[in-house]
């Protein structure tokens, strides 16, 4: 199986650091906490991310950012996701925020970096970039994602200026920014 460009020397070490970091949070807050699985399939410049739908819950990370600093993302990235499961799983659909005292507490006890953001040069990380559309209100001139600008063109949404209320039209040109 190919993870971009971790080994699976890496990738396997991402699952057991996973495991340990699951453990670590269960003695910790005192909870069971079961297997979750760990995907290596995550792209853009996230680092991690906690995913639940229904009873499905599943951690996804991403290869190309964990090339870049494999050592920091073990120690902060993976505690980081797992702490949210942590958390999700102790308070349940209680309002709980995502970063909030209760996920920054345990990220403490674990060790990890509390921050809920990270700053690194991801250059080297591929990302995909939409195309961007010129439109226009009575105001400014707006530049569109293509996302945005099929939903108009179908007839599916329409967006409105925030400043001046009024909805954003193409421009003559009508070409990508």
């Amino acid at each position: 199986m190919s993870f971009g460009p971790l080994s699976d020397v890496q990738a396997q070490e991402i699952q057991a650091r996973v495991r340990h970091d699951i453990e670590r949070a269960q003695r910790l807050l005192e909870i069971p906490l079961g297997p979750i699985e760990a995907r290596l399939d995550l792209s853009g410049t996230t680092a991690g991310m906690y995913c639940y739908k229904g009873h499905c819950q599943w951690l996804r990370f991403n290869p190309w950012v964990f090339a870049t600093d494999m050592a920091l993302h073990l120690r902060d990235t993976v505690p980081h996701e797992v702490a949210h499961y942590a958390i999700h799983q102790q308070f349940g659909r209680r309002k709980v925020k995502p970063h909030g005292p209760e996920w920054q507490s345990l990220m403490v006890a674990m060790g990890a970096n509390p921050s809920a953001t990270y700053t690194a040069d991801l250059s080297a990380v591929p990302v995909r970039r939409q195309r961007r559309h010129a439109y226009h209100c009575l105001c400014r001139d707006h530049s569109v994602s293509s996302t945005r600008h099929n939903r108009i063109r179908a007839g599916r949404a329409s967006y409105r200026c925030c400043y001046c209320g009024e909805a954003l039209v193409a421009s003559s040109s009508d070409s990508a920014v």
